[in-house]
């Protein structure tokens, strides 16, 4: 359905006069009856009857009108959504599951005046170009892969670092630890499945197996966190990295698995995952070291 035309009837409907909508559109008379004809063609009904005082809806119209403006509201946000300078703020997040959509659900409870649209880029480097051209206005990254460096127009300011958790399995020889240390992990297996190279998380697990010496393997299909769970609860070996608040939101997910996990936090000075609020600006320098060390 044309918008031009259901706009022409919903000026008809709001003017009362052919005439006077033809003024309020810059059009002649003869093309507001066009686009109505053509709508009532559409339609297969009548808008309107006219006499000497104006332009009357039928009860088919009057039917149509809450429809037809509904219409327009629609198509007017659909135009907003997608214009510089009118639309919604649009943020990136790694995942809409992880712990910064949660942040920005929480920003949202506390500024509801203020339109949010969240998206879900892949990787930094398309994250930091959407940026870069304006088709997004910021994104939340760990902006960590060694011997890069931010553009000069993206600024990137941090925002926090993430705690990180220890998943095992009952039998795991860390599962009753009521804290540890990186030392404790070194030489230890952590299989981080979904950690692909070339992304910014895989970086930087790769910095962190690096400095402490734990083992990061990344061998096999990511199925998601239920399969990587399962396979958890029943080795005495393997582990997993998860987020602070991450794992929150996945905890629901433990009782249809198993009762016998394990969450263990790391022991400061761990380092924590660095989310940074990267937006247009002017120089950031350089990407910080992922590990803080």
């Amino acid at each position: 359905m044309d918008v031009v035309v259901v706009r022409t009837f919903v000026a008809i409907v709001d003017a009362g006069q052919f005439q006077e909508a033809a003024a309020d559109l810059s059009i002649t008379p003869q093309a507001v009856s066009k686009r109505v004809a053509a709508l009532e063609k559409e339609l297969g009904v009548r808008l309107f009857t006219r006499d000497a005082r104006g332009a009357r809806l039928t009860i088919d119209g009057q039917a149509f009108l809450p429809h037809a403006r509904t219409f327009l509201h629609s198509a007017e946000r659909a135009v907003a959504a997608v214009r510089p300078g009118s639309r919604a703020l649009r943020v990136d997040v790694i995942g809409r599951q992880l712990s910064l959509a949660g942040l920005l659900r929480g920003f949202h409870r506390a500024h509801p005046e203020i339109e949010l649209d969240v998206v879900t880029l892949f990787d930094s480097d398309t994250a930091i170009a959407a940026v870069r051209d304006g088709t997004i206005d910021a994104t939340f990254r760990a902006v960590t892969i060694p011997g890069r460096s931010l553009p000069r127009d993206v600024e990137a300011t941090a925002v926090f670092d993430e705690p990180l958790h220890l998943f095992t399995g009952p039998r795991h020889e860390f599962a009753n630890a009521p804290a540890l240390t990186p030392a404790q992990l070194a030489g230890r297996r952590i299989w981080m499945p979904g950690n692909l190279p070339g992304t910014e998380w895989a970086a930087y697990y790769d910095e962190l197996a690096a400095t402490f010496g734990v083992v990061i393997d990344s061998v096999g299909p990511d199925f998601g966190i239920e399969p990587l769970l399962d396979t958890i609860a029943g080795s005495t070996t393997l582990a997993t990295f998860v987020s602070e608040q991450t794992v929150v939101r996945e905890c629901a997910l433990v009782s249809t698995l198993s009762d016998s996990f394990r969450l263990t936090p790391e022991r400061s000075p761990f380092p924590g995952f660095p989310f940074r609020w990267c937006v247009p600006g002017a120089n950031a320098g350089s990407y910080r070291s992922s590990t803080g060390v």
